[in-house]
């Protein structure tokens, strides 16, 4: 069965989340480790993230210049968290993700 392309985009956002969330990466050179996605799509995505209600922020680190700092989830939305974390394994199966 082919994937839709909504699906992934779906599946790629919660998991930027998860990854935002859990303190796996939190600043896209690591989610672009992460994942292996180009810096494009990762900025993409964390862009997109709003589009879900999921209320993600960058926040400069303490004393840091040039927009050195990270993102933080602040609030899921209608996303539960908890089912996102069951499903890792399926979603990052469909997306190809380590």
């Amino acid at each position: 069965m082919e994937i839709s392309k909504t699906r992934t985009s779906f599946y790629r956002r919660l998991y930027v989340a998860w990854l935002i969330d859990s303190g796996g990466a939190a600043t896209v050179p690591a989610l672009m480790d992460a994942t292996g996605m180009p810096r494009r799509t990762a900025q993409d995505t964390l862009a997109a993230l709003a589009e879900l209600d999921i209320d993600c922020r960058f926040e400069q680190d303490a004393g840091a210049r040039n927009n050195a700092g990270h993102y933080r989830i602040h609030d899921w939305g209608p996303i539960d968290r908890a089912w996102v974390a069951a499903q890792l394994p399926r979603i990052k199966d469909t997306l190809g993700y380590p």
